[in-house]
């Protein structure tokens, strides 16, 4: 299967992307939001979908079959076997009927750091022949709801269901500290350099509607945003403007920058995979699953795609350029 291209004309070299074709039916679907708050349909400039490091769509390779919905994914650094449709190993991470929230490699692929509906979270070394627990990191909070790792992998962040951001002290194995948030956080990332994390959760901080997810552009100054209302939202991190993206049709409920930071994917309970061009949302690419697509990840080298659905299965997709 590929992906739906919603802009074919585009692509031819020389033409002018000056307007937005919608999928849908839909004559615009990005608009800029100024600081005031009037909206306007966004002009795409003419590399929108043809720049360097931009791709043309997404080839799904194959699916990878679970016994449950799939909340969370990630993809190590190095994907030597992106072929591979069989299972290396099975990790017991919790009781049956828990469910895992957020899975998160560090960068040298031997650790697995995995938290859910537990309060506790397990740090599981994959280079043993068997892979094993090698650490667990205990807070009093029923649930972690999404975690993130500092660029040194030394300290991990988690989202738990009391309100508290906990910050951890991964050589250590001991908690640093936490934040009490005025409400549940949902989704968290953390800039490249370390400097900045950023929260989003079940309130109306900055934007109305709940967030369901965030993503922090690896360029800097964009911090994208997926909302339960539907929409994707991209906030300058130090401006009051803002783009805001209408080509979901329910809750956006992943989200994830490329490395290189031009382009980021989103997907929602409409069953769809949308991506976008950083930071003015040109569609580049839409791939429509047969149920709500929970998470995604993009391999480092951004030549990988994966999402898990609620049809009980992981797919992974090559990015084509």
């Amino acid at each position: 299967q590929v992906g739906y291209d919603p802009h074919p004309h585009m692509r031819v070299p020389g033409l002018v992307a000056g307007m937005q074709v919608g999928t849908s039916g839909k004559p615009a679907y990005s608009f800029h939001v100024s600081a005031d708050g009037q909206m306007q349909p966004v002009p795409f400039p003419p590399d929108a979908l043809m720049g360097s490091g931009i791709p043309r769509h997404a080839r799904q390779l194959h699916t990878l079959s679970h016994g449950e919905v799939v909340c969370a994914v990630t993809i190590s650094n190095s994907t030597r076997h992106p072929g591979t449709k069989t299972a290396v190993a099975q990790l017991d991470c919790l009781n049956r009927d828990n469910y895992i929230r957020s899975c998160k490699l560090l960068p040298d692929g031997r650790s697995l750091i995995v938290g859910g509906e537990a309060s506790t979270l397990s740090i599981w070394d994959l280079a043993a022949p068997t892979p094993r627990i090698k650490a667990e990191l205990t807070s009093s909070a029923p649930a972690c709801y999404a975690l993130a790792i500092s660029p040194d992998a030394k300290v991990c962040f988690s989202c738990c269901s009391d309100g508290n951001i906990v910050v951890w002290d991964l050589q250590n194995q001991t908690l640093v500290s936490f934040k009490v948030t005025r409400t549940v956080p949902a989704a968290l990332d953390i800039s490249n350099d370390g400097t900045k994390l950023w929260t989003g959760g079940l309130d109306n901080t900055r934007v109305s509607p709940q967030i369901f997810s965030l993503g922090y552009c690896p360029m800097g100054e964009w911090l994208a945003v997926g909302m339960e209302s539907s929409n994707v939202e991209i906030l300058h991190v130090t401006k009051p403007d803002k783009y805001q993206l209408h080509l979901h049709e329910s809750c956006v409920l992943s989200l994830k920058f490329a490395s290189c930071g031009k382009w980021f994917v989103s997907t929602g309970k409409d069953n769809l995979l949308n991506a976008w061009r950083t930071p003015y949302g040109a569609s580049i690419f839409q791939s429509k699953e047969t149920s709500s697509v929970l998470s995604c990840d993009i391999s480092t080298d951004d030549q990988f795609i994966v999402t898990g659905s609620g049809d009980k299965k992981a797919t992974v997709y090559e990015i084509i350029y």
